[in-house]
């Protein structure tokens, strides 16, 4: 599946309250919030847990979203899920 059509999926998985198993809900964006569906491997990546650091010292443990909270712009996170589903595909 290409890249974007996974971004998509991605995106798509989210308008649906089910999380499937192995994925994991985000919240994104700097101020209206995205949500995102993605895999729960992602977290693990040395990118990601940038990405994390900042939504811990931004939030603590208290997500305004009830849900994990990344403070960071949508094209910036769409870039870095794009790099991960590539490395992904790649093994």
């Amino acid at each position: 599946m290409g890249m974007m059509k996974h971004i998509l999926k991605l995106q798509s998985r989210s308008s649906s309250h089910v999380v499937p198993k192995g994925h994991v809900a985000v919240y994104v964006g700097e101020f209206g919030k995205k949500r995102y569906v993605v895999p729960v491997a992602y977290l693990n990546h040395p990118s990601f847990k940038v990405l994390l650091k900042s939504a811990e010292e931004e939030f603590g443990f208290n997500h305004p979203m009830g849900g994990l909270t990344i403070p960071c712009k949508d094209e910036t996170f769409i870039s870095l899920i794009y790099e991960l589903g590539i490395a992904r595909l790649q093994r």
